[in-house]
Order: C-alpha cells, then structure tokens, then sequence
C-alpha cells in the first residue's frame, strides 16, 4: 500500500509516497481501506512543525472516508461498510489519512449510511461536524437569526447551509465583495463585508458563529442580542489569547462559549447526516486530487485566490 510518510519537518517536499505493507487487525482495532480525505490549512502546520505533539515519522491528516477492510476481533462492523473517522488522535497518536490503508481504534469508526460518492463523502466529516457542533451550541430555533463571520471558510459554508436547513436566517461574511454573490446564491439572506476587522452594519444576532477569533472577538460580541449566544469556532487569525477583553462591556446578558470538536459520537453524527441526506447539503469542492499529487495538493490549499470549496484527495 502507498502511505505519505514525513520524516521531518519541513515543506512540500517532506512529503514522501512510501511502500508498506497493509497492516493486520488486531482485538480492538480495524483495518480501514481510505477512499478520500479532504486537505486542511493546518495539516500543512504539522507538516511544517507547528504542531508540537507530532512527532515525526507520521502520516498526517485528520480525517477519512472509506470503507472496512478487516473487522477488530471485537469490531461490530461488517467487511465493506462505508465508515469516516476524525480526529480522537488520528494522525497524532498514530497515523493520519494520507496513505490507502489505516489501522484505527475501534472507538473512533463511525458507520455512516451515505450513498453519494468517495469526493462526495469527504466533502462532510470535519467541516459539516464542526460547523454542526457549533450550531448545536447556539441553540437557535426556526426563524432566529445567525451571523456566520468567515463565512466562505469551509466550516462557514457547511454552517450556512444546515442553518438554513434547520430554519435558521443566516447573515454571512467576506472580505471580499467579489464572493457576495455566491454566498447569496448559497442561502445566505445578507452578506456583510468584514473590513479591517469591523463588521459594516449595526445589526445584532440570536447566534453568532466566528471563525476568525481573537483580534476580532469584541467587534463580533457586538453583534450578538442580549441572550444571544456567540461560539468561537477558528482562529483565522493566528491568535489564540483574548487580549484587553473587558468582559463588562463585551459579554454582559451574553452566552459565550467554543466549540472544539472533542465529543464525536454516532448520534450527532447521525442526526447530521440525516439533515444532510434529508435536504441534500453540500458546499463547492475547489479541486480534487490524486494520492501521488498530495505536495500539490498542500501547496493549493494555501492559494489565497483559488476557488471557494475544500480541497480532496482520493487514493483510487
């Protein structure tokens, strides 16, 4: 089987296709055969050695789709069964996506009745569960009103569309005028520019999604109703640290909290995918590649004017 292995830090060129064997199942672990897998911008952190618990040789990335190619002793799953797996220490603990097969904890397979496509399915696991999660925590009901800020990220995209699903009036945003209009085409019933980190309108939302982070954090605070609910979601920013937050004049009668996308189970999962089948969600793939071209693929994800969408690989 093909895996890309790094060696050492580094850039696109660490990327390395290597000849391993497929691995065994064992009493708590099966053996997956990967089909595709989206690229993310932090993957190419880790690559880079920004993410200190990686420790080099590892096959990154951190999420998959595919399907069972041999069941754990103790595996409930049958020989074929389409099945995602993300994060729960995909390619920290032990290794990523990047390669045709995986051997993974029992515990972190999830059975998922899709019947779209390989590019189609990965279109979902990450993005849809965290832009699903968060949403989950802003506790809007139909007809409420929500402020999705990074609005043509992935996460923001995937976030857009099942609020819309869900009843939810979803207000999007861009620094770019040029994408207002696909984001209308997408559902969204406004768009706002984001620029220079102010939000050009006055109004206020029942929820807010932000996907920037902390330099912005009190211009969006101020967009949020009293009794409204803010989650953090991404650091578009870099920066992690909320700094001089004046939590009187920022959070007053306000819920504030951040999604991490540490609880996965079957049961959101499914409650997502059933929204998802239900209404026939998707969000713009920006381009698909093959397993081979995984350094171009990294180096695309990067392009700051490539075409709004997620970036997959596929292993056939």
């Amino acid at each position: 089987m093909k895996a890309v292995v790094i060696s050492r830090a580094g850039g696109p060129e660490v990327l390395k296709i290597e000849e391993s064997p497929i691995p065994k199942a064992t009493t708590d672990q099966t053996v997956i055969h990967i089909k595709a897998f989206a690229v993310h911008r932090y993957e190419v952190l880790t690559r880079e050695g920004g993410s200190p618990s990686v420790k080099f040789p590892r096959v990154i990335g951190i999420e998959a789709v595919g399907e069972v190619y041999q069941p754990s002793k103790n595996s409930k799953l049958a020989k074929g069964q389409r099945i995602l797996v993300v994060n729960g220490g995909f390619d920290r603990e032990f290794d990523g996506s990047e390669e045709e097969y995986a051997l993974i904890p029992d515990s972190i397979i999830h059975p998922v009745d899709f019947e779209g496509s390989w590019v189609e399915f990965a279109n979902y696991p990450e993005t849809f569960y965290t832009a699903f999660g968060a949403l989950k925590t802003t506790k809007l009901q139909t007809g409420q009103t929500l402020l999705v800020r990074g609005g043509t990220t992935g996460v923001g995209m995937a976030a857009m569309v099942m609020a819309n699903a869900m009843g939810i009036k979803v207000t999007s945003t861009t620094r770019r005028q040029e994408r207002r209009q696909m984001l209308l085409d997408m559902g969204a019933i406004d768009v706002v520019v984001d620029e220079d980190g102010k939000l050009q309108t006055d109004e206020e939302f029942d929820g807010f999604l932000d996907m920037v982070g902390a330099p912005v954090v009190s211009d969006s605070l101020a967009h949020v109703k009293r009794g409204g609910y803010y989650t953090t979601v991404g650091l578009l920013s870099g920066k992690w640290i909320w700094e001089n937050f004046d939590p009187f004049e920022n959070i007053g009668g306000k819920y504030i909290t951040a999604f991490d996308g540490v609880d996965i189970n079957d049961e959101i999962i499914n409650e997502m995918f059933k929204l998802i089948n239900d209404n026939h969600l998707t969000i713009p793939i920006s381009k698909v590649f093959k397993l081979d071209d995984i350094q171009a693929a990294q180096e695309y994800i990067m392009k700051r004017d490539r075409p709004m969408g997620q970036v997959i690989v596929t292993t056939d």
